[in-house]
């Protein structure tokens, strides 16, 4: 149901929120002229961003060298059970692709990089009017956090996701399960799991409801 909270309409739904950086970042730049930085960032967000789109996600922000991204904000589906399924195996599906696009690429043709993808999906409160590219502020809720520390306990080079992801995109991921982790905020061991690569032959429900 659409509000209005402190004069900005809103809604409560589930969303699922994607986290991805470049694993030690700050080394890689140390000794960059400024503009071999910019123009790392700029390759890189761009090779990011094409993969969140085309899986049907909205880039909300980048930070330094992170980028987040919402999936299953918008929409006139846009918090129903099969869309909440959809959207996160979206996401997934980009975390993956957004890997697989960078690996072994030399960023602005001379950097090597090496990336690290968090998801979480969870209940948020969605600013209707923010639900655009580069809508800062778009989504709030703990799901945020909890993705963006998820990406930072992610070994390198792979895209982990939280129970709740993995509860709503088994049907259509390959994942293995890994040792669950304390994470700031949260009361108790946070599950985790690899995601692998998408099933070869997707479930009867994935193909009716993601096509």
């Amino acid at each position: 149901m659409n509000r209005t909270t402190a004069g900005i309409r809103c809604r409560r739904q589930t969303v699922t929120v994607l986290f991805v950086d470049i694993v030690g970042f700050t080394g890689l730049v140390e000794d960059l002229d400024c503009m071999d930085v910019r123009d790392l960032q700029v390759d890189y967000f761009s090779a990011v961003s094409a993969q969140v789109r085309a899986a049907g996600g909205v880039v909300e922000k980048f930070i330094g060298d992170a980028v987040m991204a919402v999936f299953g904000a918008v929409g006139p589906d846009a918090g129903t059970p099969d869309e909440v399924s959809c959207a996160a195996v979206g996401a997934v599906r980009a975390g993956l692709r957004i890997q697989e696009a960078l690996r072994g690429r030399l960023l602005a043709g001379r950097f090597p990089v090496r990336t690290r993808v968090g998801l979480a999906t969870g209940d948020a409160i969605v600013d209707l009017e923010q639900t655009r590219e580069g809508g800062y502020g778009m989504v709030s809720g703990s799901v945020v956090s909890t993705a963006a520390r998820l990406q930072a306990y992610a070994p390198h080079d792979t895209v982990v996701v939280c129970a709740a992801t993995r509860g709503v995109t088994d049907h259509a991921v390959a994942y293995q399960e890994m040792p669950p982790v304390s994470v700031a905020g949260k009361s108790a061991p946070v599950e985790l799991s690899r995601a692998l690569h998408p099933q070869t032959v997707p479930s009867a429900h994935a193909l009716a409801t993601c096509g």
